[in-house]
């Protein structure tokens, strides 16, 4: 059996609603293993993002415990975890989030200059990255200069710069068209595959999560493993219909 690299027991994360108090994850348990890639579905609302950002250290669940590479994410001072954050979680979000101001290949320099790396080291680091996902023509245009499938690519080489054990892709293809979002795609599948980095993809989109090794709706605060069922999305919201 494959090493787990992620593995999240008994979640639980609420925020404050009025007098109330929203809960989001209910006991929620998910385990990912090295070189795995499994997708999350579910309505919008239904708390995907939320899961993400517990899973990567950006916020704190109410309870349960989160191990990443056998450390418990929240548990760690705040800043043990942000440097375990930097050096073992990667992160794609729908939106690129490049510095406007820096190249491609500065921007995928910057996790290694934060782990302290030396700039040569650094900038080798990303052109290896770059040409890896076809941009080496690229390295020195500015974001504004990228097309929105080349500017995932650069966020994506970001992502894997620090050489994580974990990869967490927030709807990385929902603003890309058709053939961006699948080169998009196809590159996160291999790059974490060759690395055997575990894969938590959020999206909305049923030909890319079924072509996850397994995938799991969120749905009321627990998710529910939908490996071997039959499922569709709806066409008037991006509701899983069960």
């Amino acid at each position: 059996m494959s090493e787990v690299a992620i593995r999240a027991s008994d979640l639980s994360k609420s925020f404050p609603s009025g007098s109330r108090r929203l809960h989001v994850l209910r006991s929620l348990s998910l385990d990912v293993a090295r070189g795995e890639m499994v997708a999350i579905v579910g309505e919008s609302g239904a708390g995907k993002s939320t899961l993400l950002h517990l899973l990567g250290g950006l916020d704190r669940p109410d309870s349960g415990s989160i191990l990443l590479s056998g450390r418990d994410m929240a548990a760690l001072p705040p800043e043990e975890r942000a440097a375990f954050r930097n050096r073992e979680v990667g992160y794609v979000f729908q939106f690129h989030h490049l510095l406007p101001e820096f190249t491609a290949e500065e921007n995928v320099m910057l996790p290694c200059l934060i782990r302290r790396e030396g700039k040569g080291q650094a900038r080798g680091t990303a052109h290896r990255l770059l040409e890896e996902l076809g941009l080496s023509d690229r390295r020195t245009h500015r974001p504004a200069e990228l097309s929105g499938g080349e500017q995932q690519r650069v966020a994506l080489a970001r992502a894997l710069a620090a050489g994580p054990s974990v990869l967490l892709a927030d709807e990385p293809t929902g603003n890309l068209d058709f053939q961006s979002s699948e080169t998009v795609f196809s590159l996160i599948r291999e790059a974490a595959s060759r690395r055997g980095t575990a894969t938590v993809l959020v999206t909305h989109s049923e030909r890319l999560a079924q072509r996850c090794d397994r995938v799991s709706v969120l749905e009321e605060g627990v998710l529910r493993d939908l490996s071997g069922s039959r499922y569709k999305f709806g066409w008037e919201s991006p509701a899983l219909k069960l």
